[in-house]
């Protein structure tokens, strides 16, 4: 089987290139995939013929025409779409995509996968992970965490293993966020354990990733 795969921004496809392997096994043997990084998350169109500009790489803003290219693309057995929920209601994120990838003719098999708040929650998600690969992290901010809720989740961890903490990170600018978030992703996720993980929302990711390669004739 293989899949494309679609994440936000260059982080989550770090992350996703250790985690990958882990739920469906070696590449090749037998699914393969393709992973494709934006430069954020956008919103959904008001019209799924919309022309975005493409050179911006903005996920949702290009969306409605990306699922209509893979629809008509032989070869493509299903596409899998990340996201961050940040602070959307999550059921009702969920169904505007799911209504968007039925208005697409023709559309792929598409999947739908939504990080709560926001990626960083699945590192929290697997306690020993953090704390091996950030051996100073700071114990009393991790005990004060309530996985998958909404509390500014990549702050929290921030403030956790980032000397400075969030603030020293807000204070630089970018490109400062990008990179943290993408040496958190290259450091924590070979480490993470994908069958133990504590985020319901990572459950979801690795079971229906699991259920998708499990239903494919």
């Amino acid at each position: 089987m293989h899949i494309e795969i679609l994440v936000e921004d260059a982080s989550g496809e770090n992350l996703l290139k250790s985690l990958l392997p882990k739920i469906l096994g070696d590449h090749g043997y037998p699914h393969t995939w393709r992973l494709h990084a934006y430069k954020g998350i956008g919103r959904i169109p008001q019209k799924l013929n919309a022309v975005g500009d493409p050179t911006k790489r903005i996920l949702l803003d290009q969306l409605p025409k990306i699922l209509r290219g893979y629809g008509k693309t032989p070869g493509i057995d299903a596409v899998v779409v990340v996201l961050d929920s940040d602070r959307r209601n999550c059921v009702d994120f969920l169904n505007e995509l799911k209504a968007l990838a039925e208005g697409c003719k023709p559309a792929p098999n598409t999947l739908f996968r939504i990080a709560i708040e926001e990626i960083e929650a699945w590192y929290f998600g697997d306690r020993e992970a953090v704390q091996t690969a950030y051996p100073g992290a700071k114990v009393n901010i991790l005990d004060n965490y309530i996985q998958d809720s909404v509390c500014n989740t990549w702050e929290m961890l921030a403030d956790a293993i980032y000397p400075g903490g969030s603030a020293a990170i807000k204070k630089a600018g970018w490109p400062l966020p990008g990179q943290v978030k993408c040496e958190w992703a290259e450091k924590i996720g070979p480490l993470l354990e994908v069958d133990c993980n504590l985020s319901p929302s990572f459950g979801k990711f690795r079971d229906g990733l699991r259920h998708l390669v499990a239903d494919h004739p």
